[in-house]
C-alpha cells in the first residue's frame, strides 16, 4: 500500500515582492513627474476697453530671428529703444504680429525682450 506523505501545513503568501514593485512605481512616478510651474505670457485680452491707442504705430512682426518694427527690420537688441521713442507714455500699447512660418517660442522670444525692458502692453494679432 501507498504512503503519501502528510500535508504540508499552507504557508502564507510573502509581501515582499508587492512592497519591492510598490516602492519601484513610486520611484518611477516621482522621477517621471513634473514639478515646478508651468509658465505663461501675459498679455493684453485686446484693444477693446478702457485702453484705447495712442501715438504713432508701434507693430512688431516676428519671425524667426527677425524683428520688423513698423515694417523696417530692426536688431533685438535695439527694438526697446526704438520702441521708446515712438510711445507717448511707457504704459503705451505694443502691437505684435507673428509673420509667416512664426513659431510660439518667437513670441515668448519678443514677449521676454519686451517685459524684459519694462514694456508690458502687448496684444498679440492673429497671423
Amino acid at each position: 500500500m501507498f504512503r503519501f506523505a502528510s500535508p504540508r501545513p499552507t504557508r502564507r503568501p510573502s509581501l515582499t515582492p508587492m512592497i519591492d514593485v510598490v516602492f519601484l512605481l513610486l520611484v518611477f512616478f516621482m522621477l517621471a513627474a513634473r514639478f515646478g510651474q508651468d509658465l505663461g505670457l501675459a498679455l493684453a485680452p485686446g484693444l477693446g476697453g478702457s485702453a484705447g491707442y495712442e501715438g504713432p504705430p508701434r507693430l512688431v512682426e516676428f519671425s524667426g530671428d527677425a524683428l520688423w518694427l513698423n515694417g523696417v527690420e530692426t536688431p533685438p537688441e535695439a527694438l526697446p529703444e526704438a520702441l521708446a521713442a515712438l510711445m507717448p507714455t511707457p504704459e503705451a500699447v505694443i502691437v505684435l504680429r507673428p509673420r509667416e512660418n512664426a513659431l510660439v517660442q518667437d513670441l515668448t522670444r519678443v514677449t521676454e525682450l519686451l517685459q524684459g525692458a519694462g514694456l508690458a502692453q502687448l496684444v498679440v494679432l492673429a497671423p
